[in-house]
């Protein structure tokens, strides 16, 4: 019992604190009064008034990588509750019954952590993955991906920052596809007004929030006169309604080779869904690979938080290799969200502190560290306090 009164005070004071400063200060006092005579008791409590948290592990490392963030989170004393779903379809774990709950965990809780659903390419009678079925569901139409460089890892392209926005319902994704003839299929794209419109109201409203400069509308309008031409004329419609923010257009062949060649011109990029997906992983290889960019999609109401490039990685699946600094990241993002800026901030700085010593990377960055080492080394980065030590 005493570990439980403990776990809830220690809780309702962090969640009451309205200040970074006294996030950490009641930390502080709380952890050096209670920790060291009831922190193996309490490890294992549920702790009243976390913020509830659906996740979905999904394929591929994905799981290995929910443990990561899990042990993370333990040791930041973040108080998050994880509502575990499993939803797969090469795994046999994915049916409309567990579709359903774990939408209705999502609707319940707003907030997700997920990892990637893979989709098989096999046909059997159904279009639509469930991955896919999912952020329709939850009308998902946004995808945020922050493309950074980390302080301390060498890449081709060094100090790069630039936002990739997608819009992620319609466009090549419809699942809209029929043979008319036999060996002719027929596969629609579909671009609507409105729903491009709001994309680009998105893009110009997140460039206004954090201070960016320019946003630049990908697109194909010079073949796809009328889809991708609407697109564009929405994204110039809407640009008219920000003087204040730079805008230009590029076609995606064009943007592809400027990414590679010069990335250092682009701020925000705002495009259709299927040159989002492709510009996502052409951005994350400039930067490290999809191992180490975070990612995140929004509805009016939910938040799902995800790696940037979406990967399920399966060939490293049980060999304690995956790198977890992409999930970790995203954790923190979503703890942002949450308001619970103090551990976003802690967790965050861990990582980005384990890449610029540079003594612990996974094989993707170039070193030897498992999996398990590097969330170790995280752990042991935090700046949390301790019984008799201060922040």
């Amino acid at each position: 019992m005493a570990a439980l009164s403990c776990a809830r005070w220690l809780t309702r004071a962090l969640v009451a604190a309205p200040t970074p400063g006294a996030w950490r200060g009641l930390c502080t006092s709380a952890v050096a009064h209670a920790t060291s005579r009831v922190q193996s008791q309490a490890e294992d409590v549920r702790v009243e008034g976390a913020f509830p948290v659906t996740m979905v592990p999904g394929d591929g490392v994905g799981p290995e990588l929910m443990h990561a963030v899990k042990e993370v989170f333990k040791a930041a004393c973040v108080p998050v509750e994880f509502q575990e779903h499993y939803l797969s379809e090469v795994q046999n774990m994915a049916s409309e019954e567990k579709l359903e709950q774990v939408l209705s965990s999502m609707k319940e809780n707003k907030v997700a952590l997920i990892g990637k659903i893979h989709t098989p390419m096999e046909y059997k009678g159904e279009l639509a993955s469930y991955d896919m079925r999912l952020r329709r569901k939850l009308d998902l139409f946004a995808n945020v991906v922050h493309v950074k460089s980390l302080p301390g890892y060498v890449t081709r392209h060094n100090n790069l920052d630039l936002v990739i926005i997608r819009e992620q319902t319609e466009g090549e994704y419809s699942s809209l596809e029929h043979e008319s003839a036999r060996g002719v299929i027929e596969c629609l794209k579909i671009v609507t007004r409105t729903k491009s419109q709001r994309i680009a109201k998105f893009a110009f409203d997140y460039a206004t929030k954090k201070g960016r400069n320019k946003v630049t509308a990908v697109h194909k309008a010079n073949i796809m006169k009328l889809g991708d031409g609407l697109f564009l004329q929405c994204c110039e419609e809407v640009a008219e309604l920000y003087p204040k923010i730079k805008f230009e257009t590029m076609i995606i062949d064009n943007c592809c080779m400027q990414l590679v060649q010069n990335p250092y011109q682009f701020d925000v990029l705002v495009m259709p869904n299927l040159y989002g997906n492709i510009i996502d992983n052409l951005a994350a290889g400039l930067v490290g690979g999809a191992g180490v960019v975070p990612g995140e999609s929004y509805s009016a109401e939910y938040a799902v938080f995800e790696m940037g490039a979406r990967h399920p990685f399966a060939q490293a699946v049980g060999r304690n290799i995956a790198n977890p600094t992409a999930m970790l990241l995203s954790a923190s993002n979503m703890l942002k969200h949450l308001n619970l800026e103090y551990h976003s901030n802690m967790i965050a700085e861990a990582v980005k502190k384990v890449i610029k010593v540079g003594k612990v990377r996974t094989p993707d960055m170039g070193g030897y560290a498992t999996c398990q080492d590097y969330t170790e080394a995280v752990i042991g980065a935090l700046a949390h306090p301790h019984p008799h030590k201060g922040v």
